[in-house]
């Protein structure tokens, strides 16, 4: 069983900067896609950024290209979120997602919660 568990949201100004992991634990962490997804009080969960299990591909999206770098190490079994330029709409629970490349089986983080004040 896949255990993944967030780490890094707090409180931060507009224009700052956070850095959010997550630790992964329980199988082959290699053979599994990674990524983040957040969701804001009365909003539904959104697709933020995605990494391929080779570490080479990434996804992202519209709201935070060219602001966010999603990036990954294998031999720590982490996947990390930087997260630059920070809005006040960007505040939400960040929560870490894992899916086997095979059977696209997913797991999920408890999530970490990022508040950005203006």
């Amino acid at each position: 069983q896949v255990q993944l568990v967030e780490s890094g949201g707090g409180l931060v100004q507009a224009g700052g900067s956070l850095r959010l992991s997550c630790a992964a634990s329980g199988r082959t962490f290699s053979r599994y896609d990674m990524g983040w997804y957040r969701q804001a009080p009365g909003k539904e969960r959104e697709f933020v950024a995605s990494i391929r299990w080779g570490g080479v591909s990434t996804t992202y999206a519209d709201s935070v290209k060219g602001r966010f770098t999603v990036s990954r190490d294998n031999a720590k079994n982490t996947v990390y979120l930087q997260m630059n330029t920070l809005k006040p709409e960007d505040t939400a629970t960040y929560y870490c997602f894992a899916e086997n490349v095979g059977t696209r089986e997913d797991h999920w983080g408890q999530g970490t919660q990022v508040t950005v004040s203006s």
